[in-house]
């Protein structure tokens, strides 16, 4: 008996040892737990970051373990990645943003538009007045396909009656960049210099890879298996991120 538990002891022992190698250095699960990038990511989405993508560094570990002061094996972020990166303001909350400057860039917004590096961000009309959840409450909306320099397209929001019109101009420092949430009038990014601000490449967790389930709270939860086809958005699991 007494080895029979032991064996259990040590099967387990192994199983945590693998999943802890598997979330520190090749993928780790997280939950949407806000509106601030609608209309792609959902609240109660759930999708797998890569941790490799951009190298590691000790926010790859888990509780941010202060073992390395770099990154190693760090490869360049792309303009448009959809990335998990630690706020600047406490370097311990996950939050997830487009990456939209990189170190050197200029941005800023003039006249309701987006400008990067002095130069207006293509961008081309969807839908008109559309109802986006903010928070508890929802706002209208029109909807965008913005295009990048480097060719990447997403889609991004706008408020129809409030948007952010004018800004002061940004300019990303050295190994630092620039992140925007596509609900562009309900998200805390890099715009909020005192509370996020410019994010370290040290701050860079992964890239948000594939959704693989998602729920939406207000119609049932998990154990609620009798509303599961309401709850459940099938259509979303195993989605690719763009």
């Amino acid at each position: 008996m007494k080895k029979k538990i032991l064996e259990n002891i040590k099967t387990i022992f192994h199983a945590l040892i693998i999943a802890l190698i598997i979330r520190t250095f090749l993928y780790q699960p997280f939950y949407i737990p806000s509106s601030s990038m609608e209309p792609n990511l959902l609240v109660g989405d759930r999708l797998f970051v890569s941790k490799y993508t951009y190298g590691y560094s000790r926010h790859s570990f888990p509780f941010s373990l202060n073992i390395i002061s770099n990154r190693f094996l760090e490869k360049t972020p792309k303009r448009g990645d959809v990335v998990v990166f630690k706020t600047p303001a406490d370097n311990r909350t996950d939050y997830i943003k487009r990456l939209i400057g990189l170190p050197g860039d200029t941005i800023q917004f003039n006249d309701g538009n987006l400008y990067l590096n002095n130069k207006i961000i293509s961008r081309s009309k969807i839908k008109n007045s559309i109802y986006i959840n903010c928070g508890g409450f929802n706002f209208k909306a029109d909807t965008y396909t913005e295009t990048l320099p480097n060719g990447k397209e997403y889609v991004a929001v706008y408020s129809s009656s409030n948007t952010m019109l004018n800004t002061d101009k940004f300019k990303v420092p050295a190994n630092h960049y620039f992140f925007m949430g596509d609900n562009r009038d309900c998200s805390k990014d890099s715009r909020f210099l005192n509370s996020v601000g410019y994010v370290s490449f040290n701050n860079l967790v992964g890239k948000a890879r594939i959704i693989f389930f998602s729920n939406n709270i207000s119609k049932g939860n998990f154990f609620q298996i009798w509303k599961w086809h309401k709850s459940f958005r099938f259509k979303r699991f195993l989605k690719v991120i763009e």
